[in-house]
Protein backbone atom coordinates (compact mmCIF):
# COMPACT_ATOMS: atom_id res chain seq x y z
CA UNK A 1 0.00 0.00 0.00
CA UNK A 2 1.40 3.41 -0.92
CA UNK A 3 1.77 6.19 1.59
CA UNK A 4 1.04 9.85 1.26
CA UNK A 5 3.45 12.28 2.95
CA UNK A 6 1.37 15.03 4.55
CA UNK A 7 4.30 16.85 6.14
CA UNK A 8 7.64 15.96 4.56
CA UNK A 9 9.92 17.57 7.13
CA UNK A 10 9.91 18.94 10.66
CA UNK A 11 8.24 22.34 10.82
CA UNK A 12 8.54 24.96 13.56
CA UNK A 13 5.37 27.08 13.56
CA UNK A 14 4.75 30.22 15.63
CA UNK A 15 1.21 30.72 16.93
CA UNK A 16 -0.40 34.02 15.92
CA UNK A 17 -2.98 35.98 17.92
CA UNK A 18 -5.74 34.59 15.66
CA UNK A 19 -4.60 31.01 16.27
CA UNK A 20 -4.30 31.37 20.06
CA UNK A 21 -6.92 29.84 22.32
CA UNK A 22 -7.53 26.62 20.38
CA UNK A 23 -6.51 23.14 21.47
CA UNK A 24 -3.29 21.70 20.02
CA UNK A 25 -5.16 18.68 18.55
CA UNK A 26 -7.63 20.93 16.68
CA UNK A 27 -4.76 23.14 15.47
CA UNK A 28 -2.91 20.11 14.10
CA UNK A 29 -6.06 18.90 12.31
CA UNK A 30 -6.07 22.17 10.33
CA UNK A 31 -2.32 22.02 9.60
CA UNK A 32 -2.17 18.30 8.74
CA UNK A 33 -5.20 17.99 6.47
CA UNK A 34 -6.15 14.37 5.81
CA UNK A 35 -4.40 12.97 8.88
CA UNK A 36 -6.70 10.82 11.06
CA UNK A 37 -7.38 12.23 14.50
CA UNK A 38 -6.14 8.98 16.06
CA UNK A 39 -2.71 9.54 14.46
CA UNK A 40 -2.60 13.14 15.67
CA UNK A 41 -3.30 11.97 19.24
CA UNK A 42 -0.54 9.37 18.86
CA UNK A 43 2.15 11.82 17.75
CA UNK A 44 1.16 14.23 20.54
CA UNK A 45 1.23 11.48 23.20
CA UNK A 46 4.60 10.17 21.97
CA UNK A 47 6.09 13.64 22.27
CA UNK A 48 6.77 14.03 18.54
CA UNK A 49 4.75 17.25 18.69
CA UNK A 50 6.31 19.77 21.06
CA UNK A 51 5.31 23.24 22.22
CA UNK A 52 8.19 25.49 23.27
CA UNK A 53 10.39 22.35 23.24
CA UNK A 54 8.20 20.58 25.81
CA UNK A 55 5.62 17.80 25.70
CA UNK A 56 1.93 18.76 25.89
CA UNK A 57 -1.39 16.95 26.15
CA UNK A 58 -3.94 16.99 23.27
CA UNK A 59 -6.16 19.39 25.23
CA UNK A 60 -3.36 21.99 25.69
CA UNK A 61 -4.61 25.42 24.62
CA UNK A 62 -2.18 27.33 22.44
CA UNK A 63 -1.01 30.83 23.33
CA UNK A 64 0.21 33.57 21.04
CA UNK A 65 3.95 33.23 20.51
CA UNK A 66 4.08 29.48 21.20
CA UNK A 67 6.49 27.60 18.94
CA UNK A 68 5.02 24.28 17.78
CA UNK A 69 7.21 21.48 16.45
CA UNK A 70 5.26 19.50 13.82
CA UNK A 71 6.96 16.23 12.76
CA UNK A 72 6.85 14.50 9.34
CA UNK A 73 3.61 12.51 9.03
CA UNK A 74 2.76 9.70 6.62
CA UNK A 75 -0.69 8.23 6.08
CA UNK A 76 -1.87 5.47 3.76
CA UNK A 77 -3.72 6.70 0.70
CA UNK A 78 -6.81 4.70 1.58
CA UNK A 79 -7.72 7.41 4.11
CA UNK A 80 -8.40 9.81 1.26
CA UNK A 81 -11.81 9.82 -0.37
CA UNK A 82 -11.91 10.08 -4.18
CA UNK A 83 -11.63 13.70 -5.31
CA UNK A 84 -15.01 13.56 -7.07
CA UNK A 85 -16.70 12.49 -3.81
CA UNK A 86 -15.08 15.37 -1.97
CA UNK A 87 -16.15 17.89 -4.60
CA UNK A 88 -19.74 16.65 -4.48
CA UNK A 89 -19.80 16.93 -0.70
CA UNK A 90 -18.29 20.41 -0.79
CA UNK A 91 -20.84 21.57 -3.37
CA UNK A 92 -23.72 20.17 -1.28
CA UNK A 93 -22.56 22.15 1.78
CA UNK A 94 -23.09 25.45 -0.05
CA UNK A 95 -26.82 24.68 -0.24
CA UNK A 96 -26.95 24.02 3.51
CA UNK A 97 -25.73 27.46 4.64
CA UNK A 98 -28.63 29.18 6.44
CA UNK A 99 -26.84 32.35 7.65
CA UNK A 100 -23.54 34.04 6.85
CA UNK A 101 -21.91 37.41 7.44
CA UNK A 102 -18.35 38.62 8.09
CA UNK A 103 -18.33 37.14 11.62
CA UNK A 104 -19.91 33.74 11.37
CA UNK A 105 -21.41 31.08 9.18
CA UNK A 106 -24.31 28.84 10.21
CA UNK A 107 -24.83 25.50 8.51
CA UNK A 108 -27.63 22.93 8.49
CA UNK A 109 -25.20 19.99 8.71
CA UNK A 110 -26.34 16.85 6.91
CA UNK A 111 -26.35 13.53 8.76
CA UNK A 112 -23.39 11.26 8.02
CA UNK A 113 -20.74 13.97 7.66
CA UNK A 114 -18.26 14.49 10.49
CA UNK A 115 -17.63 18.05 11.64
CA UNK A 116 -13.96 17.60 10.77
CA UNK A 117 -11.67 14.97 9.27
CA UNK A 118 -10.19 12.41 11.66
CA UNK A 119 -10.79 8.87 12.87
CA UNK A 120 -9.94 7.59 9.38
CA UNK A 121 -11.90 10.33 7.60
CA UNK A 122 -10.07 12.84 5.44
CA UNK A 123 -13.12 15.00 4.85
CA UNK A 124 -15.29 16.88 7.30
CA UNK A 125 -17.55 19.93 7.37
CA UNK A 126 -14.77 22.32 8.34
CA UNK A 127 -12.50 21.08 5.52
CA UNK A 128 -15.40 21.46 3.10
CA UNK A 129 -16.13 25.01 4.22
CA UNK A 130 -12.46 25.96 3.89
CA UNK A 131 -12.58 24.64 0.32
CA UNK A 132 -15.75 26.69 -0.32
CA UNK A 133 -14.28 29.83 1.24
CA UNK A 134 -10.57 29.79 0.29
CA UNK A 135 -10.40 33.54 0.90
CA UNK A 136 -11.45 33.16 4.54
CA UNK A 137 -8.37 33.54 6.74
CA UNK A 138 -10.13 32.04 9.75
CA UNK A 139 -12.81 29.33 9.95
CA UNK A 140 -13.23 27.40 13.19
CA UNK A 141 -16.03 25.33 14.73
CA UNK A 142 -17.79 27.02 17.65
CA UNK A 143 -19.22 23.69 18.86
CA UNK A 144 -19.67 20.16 17.53
CA UNK A 145 -22.35 17.76 16.39
CA UNK A 146 -22.01 13.98 16.27
CA UNK A 147 -21.40 12.65 12.77
CA UNK A 148 -24.90 11.15 12.47
CA UNK A 149 -26.69 14.15 14.04
CA UNK A 150 -27.92 16.78 11.60
CA UNK A 151 -28.80 20.42 12.08
CA UNK A 152 -27.44 23.76 13.16
CA UNK A 153 -23.67 24.12 13.39
CA UNK A 154 -21.96 27.45 14.15
CA UNK A 155 -18.65 28.30 12.49
CA UNK A 156 -16.71 31.44 13.47
CA UNK A 157 -15.01 33.50 10.76
CA UNK A 158 -13.07 35.62 13.24
CA UNK A 159 -11.14 34.75 16.40
CA UNK A 160 -13.04 37.47 18.29
CA UNK A 161 -16.36 35.88 17.27
CA UNK A 162 -15.14 32.46 18.40
CA UNK A 163 -14.15 33.78 21.83
CA UNK A 164 -17.45 35.65 22.22
CA UNK A 165 -19.57 32.60 21.28
CA UNK A 166 -17.51 30.30 23.52
CA UNK A 167 -18.19 32.67 26.40
CA UNK A 168 -21.93 32.62 25.62
CA UNK A 169 -21.79 28.81 25.68
CA UNK A 170 -19.82 28.85 28.95
CA UNK A 171 -22.35 31.06 30.76
CA UNK A 172 -25.21 29.08 29.20
CA UNK A 173 -27.00 31.93 27.42
CA UNK A 174 -27.13 30.00 24.13
CA UNK A 175 -30.46 28.18 23.66
CA UNK A 176 -30.20 25.01 21.53
CA UNK A 177 -33.25 22.89 20.72
CA UNK A 178 -33.09 19.43 19.14
CA UNK A 179 -35.82 17.19 17.75
CA UNK A 180 -35.56 13.48 18.54
CA UNK A 181 -37.84 10.57 17.66
CA UNK A 182 -37.81 8.17 20.61
CA UNK A 183 -39.24 4.74 21.35
CA UNK A 184 -42.57 4.49 23.19
CA UNK A 185 -44.69 7.05 24.99
CA UNK A 186 -42.61 9.76 26.65
CA UNK A 187 -44.10 10.53 30.05
CA UNK A 188 -45.49 14.06 30.30
CA UNK A 189 -44.06 14.68 33.76
CA UNK A 190 -40.46 14.02 32.62
CA UNK A 191 -39.46 17.58 31.79
CA UNK A 192 -35.84 17.60 33.01
CA UNK A 193 -33.20 14.89 33.21
CA UNK A 194 -30.21 15.54 35.44
CA UNK A 195 -27.95 12.50 35.17
CA UNK A 196 -24.13 12.73 35.41
CA UNK A 197 -22.34 11.40 32.33
CA UNK A 198 -19.02 9.57 32.21
CA UNK A 199 -17.13 9.28 28.92
CA UNK A 200 -15.11 6.16 28.14
CA UNK A 201 -12.85 5.72 25.14
CA UNK A 202 -12.43 2.14 23.94
CA UNK A 203 -9.15 0.78 22.56
CA UNK A 204 -10.61 1.23 19.07
CA UNK A 205 -11.00 4.97 19.71
CA UNK A 206 -14.80 4.68 19.88
CA UNK A 207 -16.42 6.82 22.59
CA UNK A 208 -19.14 5.38 24.79
CA UNK A 209 -20.93 7.47 27.41
CA UNK A 210 -22.90 6.17 30.38
CA UNK A 211 -24.77 7.56 33.37
CA UNK A 212 -22.45 7.34 36.37
CA UNK A 213 -22.06 9.02 39.76
CA UNK A 214 -18.41 9.53 38.75
CA UNK A 215 -19.49 11.49 35.66
CA UNK A 216 -19.85 15.20 34.98
CA UNK A 217 -23.10 17.00 35.91
CA UNK A 218 -25.41 16.99 32.88
CA UNK A 219 -28.88 18.42 32.31
CA UNK A 220 -31.35 18.22 29.42
CA UNK A 221 -34.85 19.70 29.31
CA UNK A 222 -37.58 17.88 27.39
CA UNK A 223 -41.02 18.62 26.02
CA UNK A 224 -43.38 16.55 23.85
CA UNK A 225 -43.89 17.74 20.27
CA UNK A 226 -46.07 14.93 18.89
CA UNK A 227 -47.20 11.45 19.93
CA UNK A 228 -47.56 8.37 17.74
CA UNK A 229 -48.80 4.84 18.61
CA UNK A 230 -45.31 3.50 19.35
CA UNK A 231 -43.06 6.58 19.38
CA UNK A 232 -42.81 10.19 20.51
CA UNK A 233 -41.25 13.23 18.86
CA UNK A 234 -39.61 15.23 21.66
CA UNK A 235 -37.85 18.55 21.84
CA UNK A 236 -34.60 18.26 23.78
CA UNK A 237 -32.81 21.36 25.05
CA UNK A 238 -29.38 20.62 26.55
CA UNK A 239 -28.30 22.92 29.38
CA UNK A 240 -24.84 21.36 29.50
CA UNK A 241 -22.94 20.19 26.44
CA UNK A 242 -21.60 16.71 27.16
CA UNK A 243 -20.67 14.15 24.50
CA UNK A 244 -23.75 12.14 23.36
CA UNK A 245 -25.76 13.87 26.11
CA UNK A 246 -29.23 13.76 24.53
CA UNK A 247 -28.74 10.22 23.25
CA UNK A 248 -27.77 8.90 26.69
CA UNK A 249 -30.37 10.93 28.62
CA UNK A 250 -33.21 9.64 26.43
CA UNK A 251 -31.92 6.08 26.94
CA UNK A 252 -31.74 6.74 30.69
CA UNK A 253 -35.42 7.76 30.59
CA UNK A 254 -36.25 4.45 28.86
CA UNK A 255 -36.82 6.00 25.43
CA UNK A 256 -33.80 5.50 23.12
CA UNK A 257 -33.61 7.50 19.89
CA UNK A 258 -34.54 5.84 16.60
CA UNK A 259 -31.61 4.37 14.63
CA UNK A 260 -29.01 5.06 17.31
CA UNK A 261 -26.26 2.52 16.63
CA UNK A 262 -24.66 3.04 20.06
CA UNK A 263 -27.55 3.47 22.48
CA UNK A 264 -30.62 2.39 20.51
CA UNK A 265 -33.11 -0.49 20.61
CA UNK A 266 -32.77 -3.02 17.76
CA UNK A 267 -36.47 -3.93 17.56
CA UNK A 268 -37.54 -0.28 17.46
CA UNK A 269 -34.85 0.46 14.86
CA UNK A 270 -36.08 -2.41 12.69
CA UNK A 271 -39.60 -1.01 12.88
CA UNK A 272 -38.41 2.46 11.89
CA UNK A 273 -36.20 1.05 9.11
CA UNK A 274 -39.26 -0.67 7.62
CA UNK A 275 -40.92 2.75 7.48
CA UNK A 276 -37.91 4.01 5.53
CA UNK A 277 -35.78 5.74 8.19
CA UNK A 278 -32.16 5.55 7.12
CA UNK A 279 -30.40 7.65 9.78
CA UNK A 280 -30.26 8.64 13.44
CA UNK A 281 -33.37 10.72 14.20
CA UNK A 282 -31.67 13.52 16.11
CA UNK A 283 -31.65 17.03 14.62
CA UNK A 284 -30.41 20.35 15.97
CA UNK A 285 -33.49 22.29 14.90
CA UNK A 286 -32.98 25.79 16.30
CA UNK A 287 -30.57 28.03 18.15
CA UNK A 288 -30.77 31.40 19.88
CA UNK A 289 -27.72 33.51 20.73
CA UNK A 290 -26.39 37.07 20.64
CA UNK A 291 -24.57 38.10 17.49
CA UNK A 292 -20.91 38.44 18.56
CA UNK A 293 -20.49 41.80 16.83
CA UNK A 294 -23.86 43.59 16.96
CA UNK A 295 -25.30 42.06 20.15
CA UNK A 296 -28.55 41.42 18.28
CA UNK A 297 -30.47 38.31 19.37
CA UNK A 298 -30.46 35.79 16.53
CA UNK A 299 -32.84 32.85 16.36
CA UNK A 300 -32.13 30.48 13.50
CA UNK A 301 -34.02 27.38 12.40
CA UNK A 302 -32.84 24.41 10.35
CA UNK A 303 -35.50 22.34 8.54
CA UNK A 304 -35.64 18.55 8.83
CA UNK A 305 -34.28 16.61 5.86
CA UNK A 306 -36.62 14.80 3.46
CA UNK A 307 -36.11 11.39 5.09
CA UNK A 308 -37.15 12.70 8.52
CA UNK A 309 -40.17 14.53 7.11
CA UNK A 310 -41.31 11.38 5.28
CA UNK A 311 -41.05 9.27 8.46
CA UNK A 312 -43.11 11.73 10.50
CA UNK A 313 -45.74 11.78 7.74
CA UNK A 314 -45.97 7.98 7.83
CA UNK A 315 -46.17 7.95 11.62
CA UNK A 316 -49.03 10.48 11.54
CA UNK A 317 -50.88 8.21 9.14
CA UNK A 318 -50.66 5.37 11.69
CA UNK A 319 -52.68 7.54 14.11
CA UNK A 320 -55.65 7.82 11.74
Amino acid sequence: MTENVINASVKMLEISDDEAGQRIDNYLLTKLKGVPKSLIYRIVRKGEVRVNKGRVKPEYKLQAGDIVRVPPVRVSEKTHAPISNKLNKVASLENQIIFEDDCLLVLNKPSGIAVHGGSGLSFGVIEGLRALRPEARFLELVHRLDRDTSGILLVAKKRSALRNLHEQLRIKTVQKDYLALVRGQWQSHVKVIQAPLLKNELASGERIVKVSLDGKPSETRFSIEERYPNATLVKASPVTGRTHQIRVHTLHAGHPIAMDDKYGDKDFDTEMRLLGLNRLFLHAASIRFEHPKTGETLRLNAPLDDNMKAILKKLRETKE
